[in-house]
């Protein structure tokens, strides 16, 4: 029973650990040297089979295709843009169809699974470039969470007594805290 018992609780907590952290499906594939770095996708061959993510810039739809231009954030192994991290460039990412205008926003985290399709030549302002082109296999976009931790630390002394000083009601005076950012 003991066996069991323990057989079934770690069985459950893998579980959950694995719905914790994973690259989303719309990003999978069997490729292990998928190319996931800027400087690695600008340096690599085309059709090598690249991931990048970042902040959506424009989107503009065209006959058969969308076309997204991103600024690029660096991302982590489950291919979310770090968003504590400077932007490192731009790409274009052309996903075959319509993608609405409102969903794919500006500003909106995404992280796109794709093939190098070489380069192209972008403004940005009065400034030329070259941006890397992703042919999208997929797409995610992801949203970002913001928490609030507030310290309620008295320092061991509580001025108030009764009923209503316990803590939901009594806040002893000002309170500091901080937003944590997480995306999701």
């Amino acid at each position: 029973m003991k066996t069991l018992l323990k057989l079934s609780s770690i069985m459950a907590l893998s579980a959950v650990l694995s719905a914790c952290g994973s690259l989303p499906d719309t990003l999978a594939t069997n490729n292990e040297s998928v190319v996931a770095t800027y400087q690695g996708v600008m340096n690599t061959s085309d059709n090598t089979e690249v991931r990048l993510g970042g902040v959506i810039d424009t989107v503009k739809n065209l006959a058969d295709r969308t076309r997204i231009e991103v600024v690029n954030l660096p991302i982590d192994k489950y291919g979310k843009p770090d968003i504590s991290e400077e932007p490192n460039g731009r790409f274009i990412a052309y996903v075959d169809g319509f993608v609405d205008p409102i969903t794919y926003a500006q500003g909106r985290l995404i992280t796109v699974g794709g093939y190098k399709e070489g380069l192209e030549r972008g403004k940005i302002g009065e400034y030329e470039g070259d941006f890397p082109v992703i042919k999208a296999y997929g797409n995610y976009l992801w949203r970002v969470e913001e928490r609030l931790i507030i310290n309620r630390d008295f320092g061991g002394y509580n001025s108030c007594w009764g009923y209503y000083c316990d803590g939901f009601y009594y806040h002893g005076g000002p309170s500091t805290g901080r937003v944590i950012k997480e995306v999701k």
